[in-house]
């Protein structure tokens, strides 16, 4: 009986421990499964070349950092960055013997006008003149007529915080009015009371600050409603940098699709493939930074709509010109609410709205939507703490400053500067076309970015050659400020009010840069130059251009903790 038990109890053993390995095969065989699916997903969202490419870039990155373990390397690379950094600072943070510098807080206050006469000194330092044209995009100026309403608005609004809105109720309305006029501008479908669903927003300090709120209401909306746990999004490659930051904040993989060679708009078909269970946003642009196009917005909205995704419009460049090009009689493309699959907007009014600097608007279809962007805390000791966006506190002047230049513009003035910025963009893209047989246009400019590349780019060095970042460099000598682009080589100038008396003396000065860099025997060591042919030249150079990034980030933020300069005292 005794032997019969031990039996029993070894086949009871026995069974239990073939149910634990069982769960652990079960268990193993998940993960892997899993695991193959990420990778089976991630392929055919890039593809394999550009998965390749992408691992080949991971294995020459890694090998540099290992070889950056050498001593005599290490000190090599240190040295050229230190160089680099030394020379930006000299140009970006130079010594100035006779402004006013504080590294600490003075012993006694300054007086009242001593105060006026460091702002004064410090506001006359050296700079790049903007008043002429000569800068792309940067300022985005509204005229002598509207720098005084902004004052005037500042001044009234000067303490107010629309974090209280029962202190201040006139920022509270001002806020809201704001995005009504944005909401309606984009023909976002209006709720008829405060309890209706609609379109709903809010303001936010930049357009970066827009596309990390929808980013954060996506991710939100698809965990709690979806279950989604690991959200992916799908932007074209064109798109602003700031979903790469929403997405290292919020964890959210990204997928950038390649733009077409010729009309410059995200390629569809790889949207489509790129596609998963996990897909929470899709994104265009109306239009993008680098080179103005408009991508596919119906195209866009018919793939949202079949897979029941948002879809994201970044309108911060395009403002408050894309809604009055019909008006102005240009030519458009649907990009606004009226598309059914778009689902949210974001614009900015410090662009061609004209607001002072920090203001922008957040819109989205739904207020079911709107409500995942919030951020509310019921357990803090100090309250119920709830807002809107990122920040606590805002600046309740800038709201101010936002609401008084939307309704001193109006429908008029918008359209009117939108016929004259837009008209300054299409000539200088005219201009380039028939005048520059060694240049060519990205794309079909709707707005007011135009962007420009070289058709010699990559054939070789010497005379005849046209390196675009070369003539970039000889057009900064001539006092021009334009942005260099990548994949393609190009240079873009993003037109403003400023632009509009320029266009003639751009073209001009584009001339001459062109004949000079064709003439050149050898190729040119600008800063445009050295920085942008170093990212395109090995496979380490972006690498190294984001090491010369994060020190020139170092530089801005220049530390003078502790104090290494001599307090002086106005």
């Amino acid at each position: 009986m005794a032997q019969g038990s031990s039996l029993a109890l070894a086949s009871m053993l026995g069974k239990q421990y073939m149910t634990i390995q069982t769960a652990k095969t079960v268990v193993f065989w998940y993960l892997v499964l899993c695991r193959f699916v990420r990778v089976v997903r991630h392929l055919r969202a890039r593809g394999l070349i550009t998965a390749a490419r992408e691992a080949y870039l991971v294995l020459v990155r890694k090998g540099f950092a290992c070889m950056l373990l050498l001593p005599s390397v290490r000190n090599k690379v240190q040295g050229e960055l230190d160089q680099v950094t030394l020379d930006l600072a000299g140009k970006l943070a130079p010594k100035y013997p006779d402004a006013p510098t504080f590294t600490a807080l003075p012993e006694t206050g300054l007086a009242s006008n001593d105060v006026t006469a460091a702002l004064a000194k410090l506001s006359d330092l050296p700079r790049t003149e903007w008043e002429g044209g000569r800068v792309s995009g940067a300022v985005y100026h509204g005229g002598k007529d509207m720098g005084d309403i902004w004052r005037e608005a500042f001044g009234r609004f000067e303490v107010s915080n629309p974090l209280h809105a029962d202190v201040f109720p006139g920022v509270r309305k001002m806020d809201a009015e704001v995005v009504s006029m944005c909401l309606s501008l984009y023909n976002a479908p209006l709720p008829a009371s405060a309890i209706d669903d609609g379109g709903a927003g809010t303001t936010t300090s930049g357009g970066t600050e827009s596309i990390l709120m929808a980013c954060k209401a996506y991710r939100d909306r698809a965990r709690a409603e979806f279950g989604i746990t690991e959200p992916e999004m799908i932007v074209p490659k064109s798109v602003h940098a700031a979903f790469d930051k929403a997405a290292m904040y919020f964890g959210i993989k990204i997928h950038h699709i390649p733009v077409d060679r010729k009309t410059r708009k995200v390629q569809i078909a790889k949207v489509r493939r790129a596609i998963n269970v996990n897909t929470i946003l899709l994104v265009g642009s109306a239009p993008n930074f680098p080179d103005g196009a408009i991508d596919d917005i119906s195209a866009l909205s018919d793939l949202a709509v079949k897979h029941r995704i948002g879809l994201h419009v970044d309108c911060c460049l395009g403002s408050f010109l894309v809604p009055f090009l019909e008006r102005a009689g240009f030519p458009t493309v649907p990009f606004d609410f009226r598309v059914p699959g778009v689902t949210s907007i974001s614009c900015d009014t410090h662009k061609y709205g004209f607001s002072p600097k920090g203001s922008s608007c957040i819109m989205y279809r739904s207020k079911q939507i709107r409500k995942y962007q919030y951020s509310v805390t019921t357990t803090w000791p100090g309250g119920v703490y709830a807002t809107p966006s990122m920040s606590g506190s805002r600046p309740g002047a800038l709201i101010a400053g936002a609401w008084a230049s939307l309704v001193h513009m109006g429908i008029d003035g918008y359209t009117q500067s939108c016929r004259d910025i837009v008209g300054a963009a299409k000539r200088i893209a005219h201009g380039v076309k028939k005048d520059f047989p060694e240049l060519y246009v990205l794309g079909d400019p709707l707005v007011s970015v135009v962007a420009f590349g070289s058709k010699t780019e990559g054939q070789g060095n010497g005379k005849g050659c046209l390196p675009i970042y070369e003539v970039g460099d000889r057009m900064s000598k001539a006092g021009w400020h334009l942005n260099a682009l990548q994949d393609p080589p190009a240079l873009h100038i993003a037109c403003t009010r400023l632009t509009v008396t320029a266009v003639d003396d751009f073209l001009r000065d584009l001339r001459v840069a062109v004949d000079e860099v064709k003439a050149l025997e050898e190729p040119g060591k600008g800063s445009m130059v050295m920085l942008y042919g170093l990212g395109t030249g090995s496979a380490v150079g972006g690498q190294l251009i984001g090491e010369m990034a994060s020190r020139y980030m170092d530089v801005v933020c220049i530390d003078l903790y502790p104090p290494c300069i001599t307090v002086q005292h106005t």
